[in-house]
């Protein structure tokens, strides 16, 4: 790598050009081609039109010499009169006629002629007594004067028949005068209106971006501090109200990610203080005097109760860390539900035979899905039930197939949850009420930690209740098959 290239600061911006720039330099270029065609457009339609109207002229010239000499073939005082007088005293329409026999000797010429054109003037060959015009060609005279060209052949019927040749050469100086004026005129009405429409692309471009620079000076006024503003005030154009309502999304998503972080910092500061309070406070009691080594044991096993209770909560807060970026990776297997439950139901049995509680499980069924998470996830549902369900109450762990999942309920006959608690008690550090949060191995991290599995596995956890009545939790897992159409 050369060292220009590596010293390139990525974070420095490159330069480009405006989007105002752009649609001012495309509409510009764009008008300007536009106004290029039609101007090329007229312009050879007026050229054309002169030079169709002078071959013409040309054509009348030569029929109107061809009838005098047809007609009075042995008098050519008319046809004197026509090409010495009438040609030369035409204002606008000047022409220069030549009447010569088949040995190119000249008979009549108008005049001034030789001295308008040169010996050296290319007439193009004659064109045959029946044509109505041959050729013709421009000619621009020492004179700095420009004719049209045309010969043609005549025929007199009068005994002897003979031939002559007219030479006819008309004046178009006025007309190319005319096409340079014209284009003179073009080229300055295509400069202005290039100007003009490079004016009128800067002032449209201006206003078409008007809704961009709103869009960056509400954006400027958001602030971390500021989340509720939003953009979508007005209504946008088409082509930005689809931005707008995705700035306006993220900002709705910020604010709700800013609204749970600072409530997640509360709620860690809060649970972490009662721990470590207490530590505080059993550290100072056993320091205010003297205890034996009996006490002193009691203050380690209570501060290790706390430390326990400390890192289960570190341990569950960084288990959701790393599922919310997307570190955590997952091994799904095909496995019998049914083993995996039985297990955690043998371990739980204790706890439940001292609390009174019945823990059963019914149905089968195979689930696709990690089984370490599949095992924590159920067995933070099962010590949920446990831990609020009274002594004489069932728990009960449900395992049934669905059409296109596989389903994992676990039912207590506990006190209940009120609907206005619902739908929060996957929130984490929620209680729905202090008798819930008195549980001395609680971190209010148990459910959160259930919806997270269940988001890494698709699935979905749902929570029914009624209050007096008990709690069913439920676990749902898609099968492999509709996995793989993720």
């Amino acid at each position: 790598m050369s060292s220009k290239s590596a010293d390139v600061d990525p974070r420095r911006p490159t330069r480009s050009w405006s989007i105002v720039a752009r649609l001012t330099i495309l509409y510009t270029a764009s008008a300007a081609a536009i106004l290029c065609a039609a101007s090329a457009f007229l312009y050879w339609v007026l050229r054309e039109n002169l030079r169709a109207e002078d071959r013409d002229t040309v054509a009348d010239k030569i029929a109107v010499l061809r009838n005098i000499l047809e007609e009075r073939s042995d008098n050519l005082d008319a046809l004197k009169e026509e090409v010495q007088w009438e040609s030369t005293a035409r204002k606008h329409s000047v022409y220069y006629a030549r009447l010569l026999n088949e040995a190119g000797e000249v008979i009549l010429e108008s005049p001034g002629m030789k001295e308008a054109l040169s010996s050296a003037a290319p007439f193009p060959s004659p064109s045959q007594p029946r044509d109505t015009l041959g050729k013709t060609v421009e000619y621009h005279s020492p004179s700095d004067r420009t004719f049209l060209l045309a010969s043609a052949w005549s025929k007199t019927e009068a005994p002897p028949p003979r031939r002559f040749l007219h030479e006819v050469a008309l004046d178009v100086s006025k007309e190319k005068a005319i096409l340079v004026d014209y284009r003179e005129k073009l080229a300055a009405a295509l400069l202005l209106g290039v100007l003009a429409s490079a004016g009128a692309g800067i002032w449209i471009a201006r206003r078409a971006m008007d809704p961009v620079r709103e869009i960056t000076l509400a954006a400027q006024r958001i602030t971390a501090n500021a989340l509720k503003d939003r953009v979508s005030v007005r209504r946008w154009p088409r082509e930005l109200a689809a931005l707008a309502g995705e700035f306006d999304g993220m900002l709705q998503r910020l604010e709700d990610s800013f609204s749970r972080l600072s409530q997640f910092s509360a709620d860690i500061a809060h649970e972490l203080r009662t721990p470590i309070n207490n530590l505080m406070g059993e550290a100072e009691v056993a320091l205010s005097r003297g205890r034996s080594s009996e006490d002193y044991r009691r203050v380690l096993e209570s501060s290790l109760e706390e430390y326990q209770r400390i890192a289960r909560m570190i341990d569950s807060l960084l288990f959701m860390a790393r599922a919310d970026s997307a570190h955590l990776h997952i091994e799904r297997k095909l496995f019998d539900a049914r083993e995996v439950v039985e297990s955690l139901c043998e371990f739980y049995e204790p706890l439940a035979s001292e609390s009174r509680v019945t823990l059963m499980i019914t149905g089968r069924g195979s689930i696709y899905a990690d089984v370490i998470l599949f095992q924590r996830a159920v067995s933070n549902l099962i010590a949920n039930a446990l831990q609020h369900t009274s002594a004489g109450g069932r728990v009960t762990v449900v395992i049934e197939r669905n059409s296109a999942q596989v389903e994992i309920g676990v039912t207590d006959t506990g006190c209940g949850i009120s609907q206005e608690h619902l739908a929060k008690v996957f929130d984490r550090f929620y209680r729905v009420d202090a008798a819930r949060a008195s549980h001395p191995h609680g971190t209010g991290l148990g459910l959160a930690i259930v919806k997270t599995i269940m988001g890494l596995h698709q699935g979905s956890v749902t929570v029914q209740s009624r209050l007096g009545e008990g709690t069913r939790a439920s676990l749902r897992f898609p099968e492999p098959a509709s996995l793989a159409n993720l």
